[in-house]
């Protein structure tokens, strides 16, 4: 049926009858290679794992099948709420023309900007396709990195600890959930938890993680601007921050805070990006000092960690867990 009928987008379940969603995908990679595939999974872990296991052999994004929800009009309506927004964006044919958009200031081609203080913190954001994206970064990232790392990555609970195991098998730092009174140090890198807000809090100098499930914030809980603005708070001009593929703009008010402390901000250039909403929209107001292909991200913000040590002068404060 699909060499037969040419779909611009294929759904597959995760559990299906004789051949299941995983064989069928690596069916699908081999002949149909750049066709988009959504999964639909359940919220058990049996299934997350498989759904992160799809995302890895090529799957663009996924729906969690709806729980308890009462009547099958409130299922439905789970189900559309979660899929029509990811068939637009990843289809741009299924969208409507969008408006004009607004006059913005033009994306930096890239620069380094001198800086008067080292790095504290590497903060990262991403959403459709992260999960690919941040293995492809965290695999890079050196042993010795002098911060401590937080990724907000959009997934619901099981998600995001089996994506912080996925992660810690394949860097060379420590990679975990974040849960609340957890201590940020340089070498672990923290992930936030799903249907959680992640915060960033400071007592007596040390440097704390803390949740809440406050309203959702672009639709989004953990949000990444929600983290960001906490981040900018406690490390000011000390965040390197980093935004990768995603839908919609969680990351923008964000980065705006960001970007009025003095902080620097890298994004995902968009032919490496599977979709460009989330960087796209940080490029295109203005607010990145650099703009970089997934593939060589890891390389510059190790750059950029060790650039900033090194033009910060010998009394600057060192931001969290840096030594001197």
């Amino acid at each position: 049926m699909i060499e037969r009928l040419a779909p611009d987008i294929l759904t597959l379940d995760i559990e299906m009858p004789d051949m299941d969603g995983l064989e069928t995908l690596r069916h699908l990679r081999r002949l149909h290679p750049r066709l988009p595939v959504i999964m639909f999974s359940t919220l058990t872990e049996r299934a997350a794992a498989a759904t992160l296991e799809a995302i890895s052999l090529g799957a663009r994004d996924y729906v969690t099948k709806p729980g308890n929800v009462g009547s099958a009009s409130a299922a439905f309506e789970t189900v559309r709420s979660q899929l029509l927004p990811k068939i637009k964006a990843l289809v741009p044919s299924a969208a409507p023309t969008p408006a004009p958009a607004p006059t913005a200031r033009p994306a930096p081609v890239g620069a380094w900007r001198e800086r008067s203080y080292p790095h504290g913190i590497l903060a990262i954001g991403s959403s459709t396709c992260g999960p690919d994206a941040l293995a492809t970064i965290v695999r890079e990232l050196p042993a010795d990195l002098p911060v401590p790392v937080v990724i907000v990555q959009h997934m619901p609970p099981i998600f995001t600890r089996l994506l912080a195991q996925r992660l810690d098998k394949v860097s060379k730092l420590t990679v975990v959930e974040g849960r609340p009174d957890m201590r940020l140090e340089p070498g672990l890198v923290v992930v936030a938890p799903g249907d959680f807000h992640l915060l960033v809090v400071e007592e007596r100098g040390v440097r704390w993680v803390a949740t809440n499930q406050e309203a959702r914030q672009s639709g989004c809980r953990p949000s990444v601007d929600v983290f960001f603005r906490s981040a900018a708070s406690v490390f000011g001009a000390r965040v390197l921050a980093c935004v990768l593929t995603g839908m919609g703009q969680d990351g923008l008010r964000g980065c705006e805070r960001l970007r009025a402390g003095g902080a620097e901000i890298v994004v995902q250039d968009e032919p490496t990006s599977v979709v460009w909403g989330m960087p796209g929209a940080i490029a295109t107001a203005g607010l990145a000092d650099r703009i970089v292909p997934l593939p060589a991200i890891a390389a510059d913000l190790t750059e950029a960690v060790r650039r900033a040590r090194e033009w910060a002068p010998p009394n600057s404060p060192l931001g969290a867990g840096a030594t001197s």
